[in-house]
């Protein structure tokens, strides 16, 4: 929903005061001017200006959208055990096997 023109939307926050040089409460007025937002950033102790911008207004402000529900992701089935490994000789065994192949000296 669009503000009215001349609406003011004021909101107070903890921050530092680059002035001051201490934590102060930073005062942000957003001045809706159509489709225009003017946002003030003072410091509410010096009352000194931090920031002075003026960007597109939007629809909805941000801290008031309502975030989209997530679906719910099924939970992934655990992996099958795996199966036991054939039983082996040891490789000892197999060294130590004879050679079926003969070897022929030629002269």
């Amino acid at each position: 929903m669009n503000k009215r023109p001349g609406h003011v939307v004021v909101t107070t926050e903890l921050g530092f005061c680059s002035f001051c040089g201490r934590p102060r409460n930073l005062r942000h007025e957003a001045h809706q001017l159509g489709t225009l937002v003017r946002t003030i950033v003072t410091c509410e102790t010096c009352h000194r200006t931090l920031s002075s911008t003026i960007g597109v207004a939007t629809a909805e402000p941000p801290e008031a959208a309502v975030p989209e529900p997530v679906a719910a992701q099924p939970e992934p089935e655990p992996a099958p055990a795996p199966k036991p490994a054939a039983k082996r000789k040891p490789a000892a065994a197999k060294a130590t096997a004879p050679k079926s192949r003969a070897i022929k000296k030629t002269k």
